[in-house]
């Protein structure tokens, strides 16, 4: 059961639209509850509520999303800006630069662990493609530019048809998910990402077997 969430004079009914549909896919998933069931724990009276402010049930999840990218893309930019201006070219400080921002929505007060919960489920999702526009897109795309600075670190092979970055991406999702999901108190949540830079950064820079060469080297 989530928190009532009837706006007052310090919640818009906009927002308490946005944070009951967190709440409630993070606890069902995306598809697990309807827009009935979000308009009504929001405490809104009136059934089209929803509609008029989000227009659908995928421009909530949008809404959701994006409520918390702008700030880890704020993070982001920070931490990456400061990476080429000291110029030292540590592939450790660049990994920090998406994991940490994302970290930090685990102690956010406003929605941060749900918004982790429903992002893992979405880009761990085989029925939504990546195209301008999509769910997925929405969470990758804010990553970008950490893309183009992480790809001299990587082969050539690695960077262009295994697409290393975006599972890198999706691997760092899935895993503050997986966190964001356990009770509270969690353990030292420093370490843990602490283990998480150390794993992105194996993953990124990991070399390829012989096996994979080889299967790379056959024709499409």
């Amino acid at each position: 059961m989530t928190q009532h969430l009837a706006a007052d004079e310090h919640t818009s009914p906009r927002d308490a639209l946005r944070r009951s549909a967190e709440q409630l896919f993070a606890a069902h998933g995306v598809d697990g509850v309807s827009l009935r069931q979000i308009t009504r724990e929001a405490g809104q009276r009136n059934t089209t509520a929803l509609q008029y402010h989000f227009g659908s049930r995928d421009g909530l999840l949008h809404a959701v999303l994006d409520h918390h990218l702008t700030h880890v893309r704020m993070r982001q930019a920070a931490l990456l800006e400061r990476w080429e201006i000291e110029a030292n070219g540590a592939l450790a400080d660049l990994v920090d630069g998406l994991v940490l921002p994302l970290c930090a929505e685990l102690d956010c007060a406003d929605g941060g662990p749900e918004f982790l919960q429903i992002a893992a489920e979405v880009v761990n999702r085989s029925d939504w493609r990546f195209e301008p526009g999509s769910m997925i897109e929405a969470l990758i795309g804010p990553h970008r530019r950490w893309g183009d600075l992480a790809e001299p670190f990587l082969s050539s092979d690695a960077a262009g048809r295994l697409h290393r970055r975006f599972a890198t991406m999706r691997f760092v999702y899935v895993e503050l998910g997986r966190r964001a999901r356990q009770p509270l108190p969690r353990r030292d949540d420093r370490l843990f990402a602490s283990q998480l830079t150390d794993l992105v950064q194996a993953l990124l820079t990991a070399p390829l077997s012989p096996r994979t060469r080889a299967l790379l080297s056959r024709p499409l």
